[in-house]
């Protein structure tokens, strides 16, 4: 679905892309490593190009790579990636407020752009909805600015890794690349002590459950993570993001 003129030429679009470039370039290194990742682990050219342009979910398509790669079960693939992206209901759930007044297929699309960062960077610039039309306009542009953005340089990296796929040895360290980048993305969101605290104890429990199979100490980690969030989130401020 096209983006509506009054949307991409609104100031808060262009806020949007500039805010997202700041992250960008890490995205990209992401997507590229996630490109080589999913043709080295036996997916063809069709099925790598539909995998990155229909699920769009960096996280879940790591996770679903070694399975794929070892020929786990389909149903634990799925679960896996599932749980994996279940941090998108909570950010499905905060966005209600900000999405409601708008039609079906526009709510749809914001969804499948809307990643980690641009769902960050949103709250933090809008952090109530407003009942303002103005308002509500602003925010879907700046929304879909960053959304835009992330798509864009995480689709040309990621389709540009998998073309090259063959041609890039793995030993020049892409995977070690990705991980840096990503690292350094969550340290630049691990703005208050809360999400400080929450990153190291999903770290400390993905390297304590490393053994498990399928990688699941990553499910293992999330789930820690929300567990200690869920504890320590004071009362308040729970009301105050329902």
């Amino acid at each position: 679905m096209p983006l509506r003129r009054a949307t991409w030429a609104h100031p808060e679009f262009r806020a949007g892309v500039r805010d997202m470039m700041s992250v960008a370039p890490g995205m990209a290194a992401w997507g590229l490593m996630t490109g080589v990742a999913m043709v080295k682990s036996g997916l063809s050219l069709v099925e790598a190009l539909a995998m990155t342009l229909l699920v769009f979910a960096g996280s879940s398509q790591l996770a679903a790579m070694p399975l794929i790669a070892a020929g786990a079960p389909m149903l634990v693939i799925l679960a896996t990636g599932f749980c994996v992206n279940l941090r998108f209901v909570v950010f499905s759930a905060h966005l209600r407020a900000y999405m409601m007044h708008l039609p079906l297929a526009t709510r749809l699309f914001a969804g499948y752009l809307t990643t980690d960062l641009s769902y960050v960077l949103f709250t933090r610039r809008y952090p109530q909805p407003s009942d303002d039309a103005a308002e509500r306009a602003a925010q879907q542009a700046y929304l879909a600015g960053g959304g835009v953005l992330n798509w864009v340089s995480w689709q040309s990296a990621s389709i540009l890794g998998i073309l090259l796929a063959h041609a890039v040895p793995m030993a020049w360290g892409l995977g070690f690349a990705g991980i840096l980048s990503l690292l350094g993305i969550a340290c630049s969101l691990a703005s208050s002590r809360l999400r400080a605290i929450s990153a190291g104890v999903a770290g400390a429990a993905a390297v304590a459950a490393f053994a498990l199979p399928f990688k699941l100490n990553i499910v293992v980690a999330i789930a820690a993570a929300v567990a200690l969030c869920l504890v320590l989130e004071k009362p308040a401020d729970r009301e105050g993001h329902a």
